[in-house]
């Protein structure tokens, strides 16, 4: 009775295992291939699936979303002779779960070596200075090539991203001093290009400072030039007239004599030769027959005029007493101009009169 027990425990037990191996349960976004008698059956699909138990053998599960895998960097050789260390990302998925499990055996590693493969073909022909600054391009080579080559393994690359470009330590110095050097270079073009801007602007300030100043001389010459005109003319104007009589401009031009000597540093003057003329002026104004004055008719002598030939001789004294004060050279009034009598027609005049 226990054996009959025992063994149907074992019967419950075995078919429970098979129901159980029987079920299988596949997740969203994977797949599992199947087996039949060691040869491809089908591939499960995301959810529940059957199979026969200990006929059909079910694989691992494959994941069919994008995968991201970041390889090791690899050292590549430039054009120039310059060894980089290069790391890739790649972004890629299966699209094909029977052919990733039987066109190859480690599609990863398949990946990674095409890509090392592939990224030395292209960076071998670029130089540093442009391997540095094609990323891009390199970028696109290596997807088209990757692309093409994983389709028969059930996969589709979408993206291959270069992460770093680390060329050697003295290559990065080197750099580095040139990209100073071209930095101190701008700097002193950016320099001398504004000591330039700023020395034509002032030089153009200069010049136009220096034109209105002038424009403005010019303008102030002429109104002072128009106004001395219009004063010379209205003086002029004003002579002609009033018609002035040669005694009164003679005894004009003797009270300006005076004034030639006046100042503190004159210790010489010189006498004009029209000195001559105006004292004759005087001369003659005081004895000229046509038309004569009451005051110098030789008959009738009143005291007017003779105050008037008094103040005459002192004003013609004083002017003479000035000329010797001030010590003319070549033309000095001491030497000139005797101090007795300076107008001898006058005094015969004045004596004549008297008798």
């Amino acid at each position: 009775m226990d054996a009959l027990l025992y063994i149907g425990v074992l019967v419950i037990l075995f078919a429970v295992f098979t129901v159980l191996r029987a079920v299988r349960i596949v997740p969203q976004a994977r797949a599992r291939n199947v087996e039949r008698l060691g040869r491809y059956h089908r591939t499960l699909k995301p959810g529940l699936n059957f199979v026969i138990p200990y006929i059909d053998r079910v694989y691992p599960m494959i994941d069919l979303r994008e995968q991201v895998v970041s390889f090791r960097p690899q050292p590549v050789i430039t054009e120039d002779n310059l060894v980089v260390e290069i790391d890739t990302v790649l972004y890629f998925q299966v699209t094909d779960p029977r052919a990733a499990a039987y066109e190859i055996a480690n599609y990863i590693q398949a990946v990674e070596q095409l890509t090392v493969t592939t990224l030395r073909n292209v960076v071998g022909s670029m130089d540093l200075e442009k391997t540095l600054t094609s990323r891009d391009t390199i970028n696109s080579q290596l997807r088209g090539v990757l692309d093409e080559a994983t389709g028969k393994w059930g996969l589709r690359v979408n993206r291959v991203e270069i992460k770093a470009i680390d060329p050697p330590k003295t290559i990065k110095d080197a750099m580095e001093k040139q990209m100073r050097a071209e930095r101190d270079k701008r700097a002193a073009i950016l320099n001398a290009e504004g000591q330039r801007q700023s020395q034509i602007l002032t030089a153009e300030g200069d010049k136009q400072a220096r034109v209105l100043r002038a424009e403005g001389a010019r303008t102030a010459a002429i109104l002072e030039a128009e106004g001395q005109s219009r004063a010379i003319d209205q003086v002029f104007q004003a002579v002609h007239r009033n018609d002035p009589d040669p005694k009164l401009l003679a005894y004009q031009y003797l009270q300006v004599l005076p004034q030639l000597a006046q100042g503190q540093g004159n210790t010489m003057w010189v006498i004009p030769s029209e000195v001559t003329s105006a004292l004759q002026g005087i001369s003659q104004a005081f004895t000229e027959v046509l038309p004569r004055s009451a005051a110098t008719r030789p008959v009738e002598t009143s005291d007017s005029a003779e105050r008037e030939i008094e103040q005459a001789r002192e004003a013609a004294s004083e002017a003479v007493a000035d000329a010797q004060d001030a010590e003319v050279g070549p033309r000095a009034l001491g030497s000139a101009v005797p101090e007795p009598a300076p107008f001898p027609d006058l005094e015969r005049d004045r004596q004549e009169a008297e008798r």
